[in-house]
């Protein structure tokens, strides 16, 4: 009995007995490859919930610029606040466009020009801040299969020396090496896969936004062409 007792415990094979039987380099590989799983799943969170906010958001701005509301009005009720995506967009152009006008803007294309520029630069780093962090689930979707291999392919040398050492080549003693070094790309694959879904949803969600966001400024910019034309043509004319 004793003896069934010891060749139990040479081949037990659960995840916990592999991963404390592995080489110091194997143990290594794991560990960064969960750490990096965790880390995925903590941005997928931050970003289905910022997403989310941002959608509902551009929503409630889009209601409340179509509703009717003269732009001076919102524009005094945003100037104060924390504004973010359409609402940015919305506060910088009415700022150059009140600042042109009290410095006595002449002419309408440079006036456009200044606009366009300041809701294309409010765009960029709104457009930034969305896409924060793909890059990071991008790499551990990429990396993440190969670091794992890395991990399987020592853990293999390590369990052939092993074999090499013992001159034992029964299933039993090798099983539990070569299962201990798969397990790295098992986990590999964990971190990986999540990740890689995780970047191209949330790319294409970025996409969407900022295609919202490049809508809205076509639309506003129209409109204040129309009303610059509106406020300069009367002063030219009287020159």
């Amino acid at each position: 009995m004793e003896q069934v007792g010891l060749a139990a415990a040479a081949t037990d094979v659960s995840l916990w007995s592999l991963f404390m039987q592995a080489g110091l380099v194997v143990k290594v590989v794991m560990i960064g490859l969960l750490c990096a799983s965790v880390w995925t799943w903590a941005i997928v969170i931050d970003k289905y919930v910022s997403y989310g906010k941002a959608r509902r958001q551009f929503d409630a701005f889009e209601q409340t610029f179509w509703s009717g509301q003269s732009l001076e009005e919102l524009y005094r009720t945003l100037a104060d606040r924390q504004n973010t995506g359409m609402a940015a967009m919305f506060v910088a152009a009415m700022r150059e466009w009140k600042k042109s006008f009290e410095r006595g803007a002449r002419t309408p294309m440079g006036l456009q020009m200044r606009i366009d520029r300041a809701m294309d630069v409010t765009m960029a780093r709104e457009s930034e801040t969305l896409e924060s962090r793909l890059g990071s689930l991008a790499t551990i979707g990429s990396a993440s299969p190969f670091i794992g291999l890395f991990g399987t392919v020592i853990g293999i040398m390590t369990s052939f020396q092993a074999i090499a050492g013992s001159k034992a080549t029964n299933l039993a003693v090798v099983a539990p090496g070569i299962a201990e070094a798969l397990l790295a790309t098992a986990i590999g694959l964990v971190a990986a896969i999540p990740a890689v879904i995780a970047y191209n949803k949330f790319s294409a969600d970025s996409g969407k936004l900022s295609a919202r966001m490049e809508g809205f400024a076509d639309e506003f910019s129209a409109i204040l062409s129309r009303q610059i034309d509106e406020k300069l043509q009367p002063r030219q004319a009287a020159q």
